[in-house]
């Protein structure tokens, strides 16, 4: 089964922006673990990155129709991307949202999410360990056939 991973603006600077934050760890190595553990568990893993809104949902449309489901971090497009939430949901893809720092812990602007209540859940606030949680949620789901 395919899976996406997909992350939105920002998170490529993963490992050198605001380490106090985000942590050490870059994007190259999540994707890396992920597509691994992903692998072992006979599913493929399609990880994409883009600070583009325009790109996150070409992608989303192209990939959607051949993918089981999807882990989306959408950065800052999480409190302003009404467009990145209808091509979620033109495709129908199940999805978990992702963030690495607790939103409800920083700026009241970002206590707003246009895909919390489209998501399967959200994961917040565990640093990159939410990124394998909501993998091995979906992988949990698929294995019991409720995806």
């Amino acid at each position: 089964m395919k899976l996406l991973l997909v992350n939105g603006p920002n998170l490529n600077l993963l490992g050198t922006r605001e380490p106090e934050k985000y942590g050490k760890t870059t994007l190259q190595d999540i994707e890396k673990q992920m597509t691994q553990k992903a692998s072992l568990d006979q599913h493929s893993l399609l990880c994409f990155q883009s600070n583009s809104e325009g790109a996150l949902i070409d992608f989303i449309h192209n990939e959607a129709k051949t993918s089981k489901a999807m882990i989306l971090n959408p950065g800052a497009y999480t409190h302003t991307s009404i467009a990145l939430r209808d091509a979620i949901l033109s495709v129908a893809l199940p999805f978990i949202e992702v963030h690495i720092t607790n939103v409800y812990q920083r700026e009241a602007f970002r206590h707003h999410s246009y895909f919390k209540d489209i998501a399967i859940g959200q994961i917040i606030g565990l640093g990159i360990d939410g990124y394998f949680l909501a993998y091995q949620a979906l992988a949990s789901k698929l294995q019991r056939g409720e995806l």
